[in-house]
């Protein structure tokens, strides 16, 4: 992901009340980190692989991932930040929501 998209799209994760910056993975790799809980974090998307993923990691060590989202290739940064925000991260596991192709 880009820089400027990752930064439009924190943006958009912080107006709906959403603990993200923008993480910069390496050299020109950026992605979304969701804050969860102390020490615990969702980092979307930061691998370059195509679509949406995320590791989650806690104190530095991966404990889970959100599975890659289908058909978030071709998805608008809308449906993306949509996604993030309501992936639900409970102790039972992790799941993104099922995708809403309606939003353009």
């Amino acid at each position: 992901m880009d820089e400027g998209r990752a930064r439009r799209m924190v943006e958009a994760l912080r107006g709906r009340g959403v603990m993200a910056h923008v993480v910069e993975a390496g050299v020109y790799e950026f992605g979304i980190r969701v804050v969860l809980d102390t020490d615990i974090e969702a980092l979307w998307d930061v691998d370059g692989a195509a679509g949406l993923d995320a590791e989650i990691v806690g104190d530095g060590v991966l404990i889970g991932f959100v599975p890659h989202v289908p058909g978030s290739e071709e998805f608008t940064e809308e449906q993306l930040v949509e996604t993030i925000a309501a992936t639900r991260y409970t102790a039972d596991g992790l799941s993104p929501p099922a995708p809403d192709r309606t939003t353009t």
